[in-house]
């Protein structure tokens, strides 16, 4: 017969784990991922938990007669931004977590 998993050791791990998390996303915090759409007219600066810090717009791109072409640019760049974060976000937090992160642990 199997023996049966060591339930204190198991909830150790899962807390260490949990403090593993939490000081990962604390960190994330402190990490900025750049961004650019337009060639680099607009650029914007997103943390590694998602929180959109800067965005920056060169005067070459504020064209008053395409107002849309500069609101297409700004969302690309934020887009890409939080996508670039988000990624950096699952290589913190999956080399913990072993995939769990889906669970919520």
């Amino acid at each position: 017969m199997p023996q049966q998993p060591n339930m204190q050791q198991m909830l150790k791990q899962v807390q260490k784990m949990q403090q593993e998390v939490l000081a990962a996303q604390e960190s994330l915090k402190d990490e900025v991922v750049d961004a650019s759409a337009g060639g680099g007219m607009v650029t914007v600066a997103v943390t590694g938990d998602l929180r959109v810090k800067s965005v920056k717009i060169a005067p070459e791109a504020i064209d008053p007669d395409d107002p849309e072409l500069l609101q297409d640019m700004v969302l690309a760049a934020v887009n890409e931004g939080l996508r670039a974060a988000q990624e950096l976000a699952n290589s913190k937090l999956g080399g913990i977590t072993g995939g769990l992160g889906a669970l919520g642990l």
